[in-house]
Parts: structure tokens; sequence; C-alpha cells
């Protein structure tokens, strides 16, 4: 990790009609960070992740997202990022490798390429017997890695995790971090939201959402201190506390 700046956002704002998603928020994330956005349901993380992959604009304020403007150039930022989502974005009906070859053509990869990092992957995963396996078919777990594998499969700068770990057991949550981790040391930058205050640990710096306000940033040592906790799950909840707005 360095301190070249990859994702910058100053003053962002969203309204819909009377209701403010995301409040004056300002932060930075540096190249090869594994950043954590935390806050609990309705907090506003999700509307502020949607903002920076391009898939919504804001009603003011700014930002940049791997040098590009987030409202002028959201589509090249498109290109550039990865995405995952607790629902894995994965095509169920298509085998393993359907999969692979799919992601890989709609990020652009060319085809040479494709045939050898899919075979790379496949044996990095353990799943090159199960190739020709209909994803629908696969435990949830295989799911989880198979889809974050696609989401950076075409090398990008930052890839944004929306909750990828809910509803999988704790050895698949320690797996599913041990590529994180290994994408990090890549080179790639780490966005993550997560209801599990026992991942923030894992995280290089955490900032903590509260009704659309980032109420604490810092790293999760310094959290720790700051609150006079003895964990992240003690620190979210005397931040949650505060909340005024309801889920």
């Amino acid at each position: 990790m360095n301190n070249e700046k990859v994702i910058t956002v100053t003053d962002l704002t969203k309204r819909f009609g009377k209701f403010t998603a995301v409040d004056n928020i300002s932060f930075h994330v540096n190249r090869g960070e594994i950043f954590g956005f935390l806050g609990a349901n309705g907090a506003g993380k999700t509307t502020a992740m949607r903002i920076l992959c391009g898939l919504s604009r804001p009603t003011s304020g700014g930002g940049s997202v791997a040098g590009f403007d987030i409202i002028k150039e959201a589509e090249k930022i498109k290109r550039r990022i990865g995405y995952m989502s607790q629902k894995f974005s994965l095509y169920e009906d298509l085998t393993v490798l359907e999969n692979i070859r799919l992601f890989g053509g709609i990020y652009g990869v060319p085809d040479k390429e494709i045939k050898r990092r899919g075979e790379e992957l496949l044996r990095r995963l353990d799943f090159y017997d199960e190739r020709n396996r209909r994803v629908k078919s696969l435990p949830l777990g295989w799911k989880q890695k198979l889809a974050f594998s696609t989401a950076i499969f075409h090398r990008p700068e930052i890839v944004f995790l929306d909750e990828p770990t809910g509803g999988v057991s704790p050895e698949t949550r320690r797996q599913f971090w041990e590529l994180i981790y290994r994408a990090a040391a890549d080179g790639i930058t780490i966005f993550v939201t997560t209801h599990y205050m026992d991942e923030a640990e894992y995280c290089n710096r955490v900032s903590i959402m509260v009704d659309g306000r980032i109420e604490a940033l810092d790293t999760p040592e310094n959290l720790r201190e700051r609150f006079s906790a003895d964990s992240m799950d003690a620190v979210f909840y005397l931040l949650a506390r505060r909340a005024k707005r309801q889920e």
C-alpha cells in the first residue's frame, strides 16, 4: 500500500426527494489499501458505493475513482473496476468455465488471455475438475470464490465488494479473506462493505457511517483506542446507537 489516492470523495451528497441518503461525506482511499466501508442497514453505504461505481449520480459534491471524475467519466470508471455483491452476480445456468469466459469477454479481455487466465484461475481455485459443472449446483462457498475471481479477472485497479460474505460459514469467510489479501498483494485496491465486525479488523482503515454521515474513519487499532473498546464490534455498537432514522 502507498499514499497514492485511487478514490477521492469531497462533500458527496445524495438525496431522494426529502430524504438524504448520503450527507456531505469526504474521504480518500489509497492504492493497494483494504478499505472497510461500514454502517448499519439504511446508513447510506450502498448508495455511496453505487455512486463510486458510476451507477448513480450524486445530488452534490464530487470525487474521482481510478483518476476519473464520478460525474463526467462514469463509463470510464466502470471499465477499470470490479464489482461483487452478496448475490454474487454469476449466471447459475452456465458452467464454471462458461461464466469465466463470459465475464472475461464482458470486461474486454482478449480471447487468448481469457483461455490462459481461465486455466490458471481454475487450477488456483482447485476448480479444474468442476469446470463443466453448472454454477447452480456449486456449494455457496465455491460460488463466492468464483464470483470474486471473475470480478477481478480483468485485473482492475479497484474492486468493490458489497457484503460479499453474507450467509456463508466462518471458515468460508476466512478463506474468502485469503483471496482478498492475495488480490491486495497483487496491487488491487479493495473497497468492502460488511456486517461482520471481525472482518473490519482485517482492513487497513475503516469508515463507519451513521444516518448518511461518516462518524469515524481510522485504522481498527486507532478506533478501538479512541472509543476505549476491545473490539470493532464494540466500536460499531457505540456509534450505531447514535442513529436516529429507521432502517
